[in-house]
């Protein structure tokens, strides 16, 4: 296994390019030189919050670091054949359809085809998400132009925008941060155009992520504090319905990843038991409001992920055995993104074999989403850092993800 692909490998480089020491730059980036070093020497894997931090440190932008987008033969072909289209509707976005083109669908057949989407983002199926999103985004834009104003132009644009959110994990996926940042913000403008107040948030929510995946603390912070207070207001009134506690409780969720990857576990976890509170007030387990699932098991799994944020690997692992999601559970994407996560916290634990286990039930869960995850790749590094002769599961997983020699 390459070790000049992990993070910690590019971190010492650029550190001592700028000669910067250890604990320079981790007075930098707020984070402990003891775990600055770990990861340098790939004991531990590099966290998404480690990441946003000393990448802003070191003002360089995150793929520096992680060396994405991958290059590899299935990522390439799937990056060419809908990225450039993608980009294309992107920048398009406002424009009106061109006389010659075709009327688009009935909004009946559109939103059923953005439920196939939103499905397809549901399982991290790249490959559909590739395929579909650019044109849909296209007929979806003329539809809006067509439709006079009022409720089906308003529904028109609700369905643009979560458009926008399945192309945004696809991009996201891939590792394009830059595409990442452009369809939240066109999920922003959309939402606007429909007058939906809780998509809105839900675009704050969005937002939030992307302000923390680069490090900008305050910023997530205020963004979806703010919003929180907006939807406290709805929460407040009597019974609010069920749509607004998912949305209310969801926003705590974010809230409380930001806290914890800032360090705070406090407040990590007081926005937890809000949402905990949250999912008491449903009327289902399991809700799926503006794509964003919601309920028992997803409260279950954000559990796991703070407490490996916050590098608790026993506290995580605890939590990790009481996520039971149902058979018919509507979002594959999360369990695999669970996995993940128990695997990092494995690793933090000193369970090689747990955490190898957990990487091979991402894959099963997600394929697509576990070989395009950096999480996995740190994962494996630092589990062949531990072992002196790699078994013969780990070099095969290694291979299939693409970081073997």
């Amino acid at each position: 296994m390459d070790d000049d692909d992990r993070v910690g490998a590019q971190v010492k480089v650029i550190r001592t390019l700028y000669g910067l020491t250890q604990e320079a730059l981790a007075r930098r980036a707020n984070v402990s030189t003891s775990l600055l070093s770990q990861v340098e020497r790939g004991v531990v894997p590099a966290s998404p919050g480690f990441l946003a931090a000393v990448a802003r440190a070191l003002d360089v932008p995150q793929s520096r670091l992680t060396g994405q987008p991958y290059r590899d033969e299935a990522a390439d072909v799937l990056s060419h054949q809908s990225l450039a289209p993608l980009r294309r509707e992107l920048a398009a976005y406002r424009l009106p359809p061109a006389a010659d083109d075709p009327r688009p669908r009935p909004l009946r057949q559109l939103r059923a085809s953005v439920a196939m989407l939103s499905t397809a983002r549901h399982q991290s199926d790249l490959t559909t998400l590739g395929e579909v999103a650019p044109g849909l985004l296209a007929e979806l834009r003329s539809a809006a132009h067509h439709l006079a104003p009022g409720p089906d132009r308003n529904a028109a644009y609700g369905l643009l925008a979560e458009t926008y959110a399945a192309a945004g994990q696809l991009v996201w996926r891939l590792g394009h941060g830059d595409l990442s940042q452009v369809t939240t913000d066109r999920y922003m403008w959309a939402t606007e155009q429909s007058g939906d107040r809780l998509a809105q948030r839900v675009g704050d929510y969005l937002l939030a992520g992307e302000l923390a995946a680069v490090g900008e603390w305050t910023g997530a912070r205020r963004t979806v504090n703010a919003a929180i207070a907006d939807v406290e207001s709805m929460v407040s009134r009597k019974d609010p319905g069920p749509v607004v506690w998912a949305v209310w409780g969801n926003l705590h969720l974010k809230a409380g990843l930001i806290a914890a990857r800032a360090g705070d576990a406090a407040t990590a976890w007081t926005h937890h038991r809000e949402a905990v509170d949250a999912v008491s007030r449903l009327d289902i387990p399991e809700r799926d409001d503006y794509r964003l699932v919601f309920g028992q098991t997803n409260v279950a799994i954000w559990r796991v992920g703070l407490a490996v944020e916050l590098q608790d690997g026993a506290a995580a692992l605890q939590a990790a055995d009481d996520v039971r999601p149902p058979a018919d559970y509507t979002a594959p994407e999360r369990i695999g993104h669970h996995h993940i996560d128990t695997a990092r916290a494995a690793v933090y634990h000193g369970d090689r074999a747990r955490a190898l286990e957990e990487l091979l039930l991402a894959r099963r869960a997600t394929p697509q989403q576990t070989r395009n995850h950096p999480m996995v790749r740190e994962t494996l590094h630092a589990l062949a850092h531990a072992e002196r002769h790699a078994s013969g599961t780990l070099r095969e997983m290694a291979t299939w993800v693409g970081v073997d020699d």
